[in-house]
């Protein structure tokens, strides 16, 4: 069976224990870094963690519909059948007496009405004496009807209308205090509460904040990338907290008056009669959003006015009241939707708080998250160090942030909790692309040597076969050295001039220069009394001489074939085989002529002559430079290809620095009298000698009778 070999090293081999406890310490101090910031929360994490957990709410929201909550909307459609905004406070007063007739759980006012409503017919009145001196009567009107506001505030006190206001935080209102007729209480744990402190406050106008109940503000806030994700549930104001107008519509709803912060395990709550809803120090609660605001139903002011809307679509639910129209801009933007109405984000809050489906990120959740980064590090590591293969390296890493994604997952959709996910993902990440990076840049090195330990055992079985051919032709010297060199300057320059570029590539010159020395590897076979005869071959002999192009094709060729692939035997074989061969086909083994002689070959041709002229043989002295090139001059289109041997003499400088550099250490140029010596001693043994005048190529190449 024939041997076949390994085209490159095994991917995955075990990292030395240096890389190993570098790769430990990254695998740690990155982790670490990215846990503690995770514990700061700098701006650029906090934007992933919301992106993040942005990505998690709208993969698992249920897309259902609100039960326990409905919003009556004034919205474009009620605006433009009834009149632009604001309304008479009459009509939003009868607006307010058909909910109360459907039996609502409660009503919440998302309006405020902080001025008179100047289309009171008592404000009229006041107004034509205080501008024009004229007593304006007017009879046939019921008292109540003569002060719009005030109907309005009976019409709310008659309902239990729980009213809006809004808190600044830039400036005061001086004196302005909060108007509840019955205000609501927050007891508890208020000592572990940071709210922030409103300064001023905005209420409705005295005659319907007299008559309110109670009443929420409506404030809001964006998070810093602009989406609403949170709704504060307290602010604190004039000494105490104040709650907001979703948590005291619920409070209506169930008949409470009071609500108690408490200190959990989780965090601290809000106790709402049988809920606690988790939020943090600062009063903030997150949202939790199962769908765009089509979850949350809504009916037009104008149907309901209309008589067009069943009482069953109000009844026992918490009634919202408020404007989606365009022109009043309260839409946020929400991770579910660009443009969700303030209105329906209030009736959202209420229905978590009615369900109880809360989300929530605990205290020690941070802590979790960088446990979770280190534990994520440790893994990586290990399976970065000690994983065999590339592909089990990607796959393993991967399980890792999935594990931690899944186990998030499961925690939100069990318990609502939401806890970090940036930082460990994001450890992860940068991990896998650390670790990865170094685990290539190992492999490629390891790569890298192996490919260079296969060259060098690729030229030491070079030179180890040319060997075998030089012990049986001694006489050569450098002549495989300088052959080499030779055939790559006269490659380079082809490709560089032009010529035979879509072959003559990098790879393929390097592998004509490390082939080089196997052209004459078919002397092997040739027998001494040949090979080693100093004078000329007879007839005989000149065909046995021959012969070594064959031997050689067919060592080389039997070797080839016990490699798997592409291997660089294959241009061996070609020289080998070729380099007898002549332009005008009167070459041997096989006569080729022209484009038909592998273009090895011919390089070949030119520079094994060449060499062989220049230097000393058995049977001959070495010709000068001058006098080899103009031999081979006459040659040019009968032995050699011309193009190549054009090229041989435009590097002409360069040829001569190679033969200097790797001269022959008995080497020199032939003389007119040694060579005629050389004549005269062959004579006087009767052994034909080679004449210089008249021997143009050596002996190997020449065709001698």
């Amino acid at each position: 069976m024939p041997a076949t070999h390994r085209t490159g090293p095994a991917l995955g081999h075990k990292v030395s224990p240096r890389h190993a406890a570098l790769m430990l310490v990254i695998g740690l101090l990155l982790p670490l870094a990215i846990g503690l910031a995770g514990l700061l929360q700098p701006a650029w994490l906090a934007r992933l963690e919301h992106g993040l957990q942005d990505e998690l709410m709208r993969r698992t929201a249920s897309g259902a519909t609100a039960q326990q909550v409905v919003v009556v909307d004034i919205d474009d459609v009620s605006l433009a059948a009834v009149g632009q905004w604001p309304w008479p406070r009459y009509r939003v007063a009868s607006l307010i007496e058909r909910i109360h007739q459907a039996a609502p759980a409660a009503i919440a006012m998302d309006i405020l009405f902080p001025e008179p409503d100047r289309s009171s017919l008592l404000t009229l009145q006041q107004t034509f004496k205080q501008d024009f001196g004229i007593d304006v009567a007017i009879g046939g009107v019921p008292p109540g009807l003569l002060d719009n506001d005030g109907y309005l505030g009976q019409q709310m006190a008659r309902a239990g209308v729980v009213g809006a206001r809004y808190f600044y935080f830039d400036h005061a209102t001086p004196g302005a205090q909060p108007a509840d007729v019955q205000p609501l209480q927050v007891g508890g744990r208020t000592d572990l509460l940071a709210l922030q402190e409103a300064t001023g406050v905005l209420e409705n106008t005295a005659p319907v904040a007299r008559r309110t109940r109670s009443s929420g503000f409506v404030n809001q806030k964006l998070d810093d990338d602009g989406v609403l994700r949170r709704l504060p549930l307290l602010i604190g104001h004039g000494g105490r907290p104040q709650v907001s107008l979703s948590l005291a519509a619920v409070m209506r709803a169930q008949g409470l008056r009071a609500v108690q912060v408490l200190a959990t395990p989780d965090g601290l709550a809000l106790q709402v009669g049988t809920r606690q809803l988790p939020m943090d120090a600062a009063g903030y609660a997150t949202l939790r959003f199962d769908g765009g605001p089509a979850s949350y139903p809504a009916v037009s002011a104008v149907a309901l006015l209309a008589g067009q809307v069943p009482a069953e679509a109000l009844r026992g639910k918490v009634v919202f009241v408020g404007t989606s129209a365009v022109g009043l801009k309260d839409v946020h933007t929400t991770a579910m939707h660009p443009a969700f109405p303030g209105l329906r984000i209030h009736a959202l809050m209420a229905e978590n708080l009615l369900q109880g489906r809360f989300l929530h990120t605990p205290p020690w959740g941070a802590a979790v998250a960088l446990a979770a980064c280190l534990a994520t590090g440790l893994l990586m590591t290990a399976i970065f160090v000690l994983a065999i293969r590339i592909p089990t390296l990607v796959a393993a890493s991967a399980v890792v942030p999935a594990a931690a994604l899944g186990l998030a997952v499961a925690l939100y959709l069990r318990s609502g909790l939401l806890l970090p996910m940036a930082a460990p993902c994001l450890s992860a990440g940068l991990l896998f692309m650390v670790f990865f990076i170094t685990r290539y840049a190992l492999e490629r090195r390891r790569a890298l040597a192996w490919r260079r330990q296969l060259e060098n055992a690729r030229q030491v079985t070079i030179e180890s076969m040319a060997s075998v051919a030089e012990t049986r032709d001694p006489e050569t010297g450098a002549h495989i050295k300088r052959t080499q060199h030779y055939v790559r300057a006269v490659a380079l320059h082809l490709r560089a001039t032009g010529h035979h570029t879509a072959l003559l590539t990098d790879e393929y010159i390097e592998l004509l220069f490390i082939s080089a020395p196997l052209h004459d590897i078919g002397k092997v076979g040739v027998p001494d009394h040949i090979l080693l005869k100093p004078g000329r071959l007879t007839p005989e002999e000149m065909e046995q001489m021959k012969q070594h192009a064959e031997f050689g094709r067919k060592i080389i060729f039997s070797t080839a074939q016990r490699i798997e692939g592409d291997n660089f035997l294959t241009i061996a074989g070609d020289i080998a085989a070729t380099h007898h061969e002549k332009w005008d086909g009167s070459g041997y083994p096989l006569g080729l002529a022209g484009q038909d002689i592998p273009l090895a070959g011919r390089i070949m041709a030119v520079a094994d002559i060449y060499d062989a002229l220049i230097s000393r043989r058995c049977y001959k002295e070495p010709f000068s430079h001058a006098r080899a090139t103009q031999m081979m001059r006459e040659l040019r289109g009968k032995t050699f290809d011309p193009v190549v041997l054009d090229a041989f003499f435009e590097i002409e400088d360069t040829i001569q620095a190679i033969a200097d550099e790797h001269r022959d250490e008995a080497e020199g140029d032939a003389s007119p009298e040694v060579a005629a010596a050389q004549v005269i001693e062959g004579l006087k043994q009767h052994r034909p000698a080679p004449l210089p005048a008249a021997a143009s190529t050596p002996r190997d190449h020449a065709q001698q009778p």
